[in-house]
């Protein structure tokens, strides 16, 4: 189908977008989004007319360190896409969200579960997003128990160093 390599580069997008926001990568983070004008909704996190203003909470959120560690660990897993091509330039998306975050302020863990419903458009050649709403299903948060044991891996801001 003519449409399928379209298709894969959106989901290519996204892996991007949800490894940048594991890794720490505040760049690749932003680069993810539209140059200006993004629509955000992400709910209890916040709602956002441009993907600036989004970068600078994960930058101050991801980049936070306690004791030289960070202090927010996250895992995004995303599945199930539905991509539809509306024309040559734009596009929708749904996707399925399996979210984890190891918090080591007030040592707790949240599993949260949600659905993405996503616009993007081709900007200079690339796909890119121009508008993400994630809508919450559910959400656990428990405390982590004294004896357990968070170790860190690398991320890329220590690759950079």
């Amino acid at each position: 189908m003519a449409g399928d390599g379209q298709v894969a580069s959106i989901k290519r997008l996204k892996y991007r977008y949800w490894r940048a926001s594991d890794a720490k990568d505040v760049s690749a983070f932003r680069d993810c989004f539209v140059r200006s004008g993004a629509r955000i909704d992400y709910g209890s996190m916040g709602t956002f007319d441009d993907a600036d203003a989004l970068t600078d909470i994960f930058r101050r959120v991801a980049l936070h360190k306690k004791d030289g560690r960070f202090a927010i660990l996250d895992m995004h897993h995303g599945m199930h896409p539905e991509i539809t091509l509306t024309s040559e330039t734009t596009a929708a998306g749904r996707w399925s969200l399996r979210f984890r975050q190891v918090n080591l302020l007030d040592r707790t863990e949240t599993v949260m579960v949600g659905e993405y419903d996503d616009e993007y458009i081709v900007e200079d050649g690339e796909w890119k997003i121009a508008a993400s709403t994630l809508t919450e299903r559910w959400r656990m948060r428990q405390p982590l128990a004294s004896e357990v044991e968070i170790t860190e891996g690398k991320f890329v801001t220590d690759l950079k160093s």
